[in-house]
């Protein structure tokens, strides 16, 4: 009977949908003893520990290095609960055979939800006021608006284009900057494609949304924020290292950003001295933009039966990374 571990915090609640698909399907699901592990706190040696003898993971924070994955002879699929995949290694993962495959349709509209969430609250000063009310004040500084600003989405993939879809009925004017659009998206929407620079200078908010690489790792640090316009607020639900946060801190210290709604940090969980957290114009969420109670069951599902079709012989369309994988690949 092939193991199956599920690590995903929110995951991990009994019974579920995708446990009892799993079982039904003849796995035996298993759940980490360690509740770092998902947050990837464990290190290289804790992470084998605590995943020896298991041949598939729905897979949260944890870290698949190339010492982890040598670690793990039996490891087939790595099944990402969510679109990134910054903490697998891909290139050791295929070089050694397991399938890396994310859930692409699961979770992209509590995303959106959720960074205009943060939009909104930024916005209209909802913590801050709330806070000063808490306090004995009553607080009647005239608030910021959303109708007629313009919001700026770097990276228009699914979770991009569920942000604007839910921006524009705001009265908001979309922008993005993206490098391989969906022009029809584009034209049914009235969405006006920038140049990164471009999208920067004339945004009111600017929205993340695209995934961690080499190339984008620190997208947002000082260059950026200068060109920014001034008053502008940053919204960031996509991966934490995507913005430079000493940079960050002191364009919000300057007034250059008005506020910023940050789901993701550079370190997860954070330094309690971290001293963004500590901005009265700064509300920070822990990386939950994607696992709302509908989400969490959608991923599930569709972790489970990427690894159900791999184990049967198949080959789940559009989620699999590493798709060079397919020719000749074997549980």
């Amino acid at each position: 009977m092939p193991k199956v571990m599920i690590t995903p915090a929110s995951m991990q609640h009994r019974p579920s949908p995708f446990a009892s698909l799993l079982e039904g399907a003849g796995f035996e699901v298993r759940y980490p003893t360690n509740p770092e592990l998902v947050m990837g706190l464990t290190g290289d040696e804790e992470t084998i520990r605590q995943l020896k003898g298991i041949e598939a993971i729905i897979a949260g924070g944890e870290y698949f290095t190339p010492a982890v994955l040598d670690g793990l002879p039996e490891l087939r699929v790595i099944a990402r609960a969510g679109v990134g995949f910054d903490r697998v290694d891909v290139e050791a993962a295929t070089r050694r055979g397991v399938a890396v495959t994310v859930t692409p349709t699961a979770n992209h509209e509590a995303v959106a939800e959720h960074a205009i969430t943060l939009l909104l609250a930024t916005v209209r000063s909802i913590i801050p006021t709330s806070r000063q009310v808490a306090a004995g004040r009553w607080p009647r500084k005239p608030l910021a608006t959303v109708r007629g600003k313009t919001l700026g989405i770097v990276g228009l993939g699914r979770i991009g284009r569920s942000t604007a879809v839910r921006a524009i009925p705001l009265g908001m004017k979309v922008v993005a900057h993206e490098i391989l659009p969906d022009q029809e998206f584009v034209r049914a929407h009235g969405i006006e494609l920038l140049s990164f620079e471009q999208l920067l200078e004339r945004s009111d908010f600017i929205s993340l949304h695209c995934p961690l690489t080499d190339q984008t790792r620190h997208f947002f640090a000082r260059a950026a924020f200068d060109r920014m316009k001034p008053g502008s607020i940053l919204i960031n639900t996509a991966r934490g290292p995507l913005v430079k946060e000493t940079d960050l801190l002191e364009a919000l210290r300057s007034g250059r950003l008005r506020a910023a709604g940050l789901d993701v940090l550079e370190q997860e969980p954070p330094d309690p001295d971290n001293p963004l957290l500590r901005m009265g114009n700064v509300l920070v969420t822990s990386h939950q933009a994607g696992a709302d109670e509908g989400s969490v069951i959608a991923m599930g599902m569709e972790a489970a039966e990427c690894v159900i079709a791999l184990w049967q012989g198949g080959w789940p369309e559009g989620a699999v990374i590493n798709d060079e994988l397919r020719s000749g690949w074997k549980w």
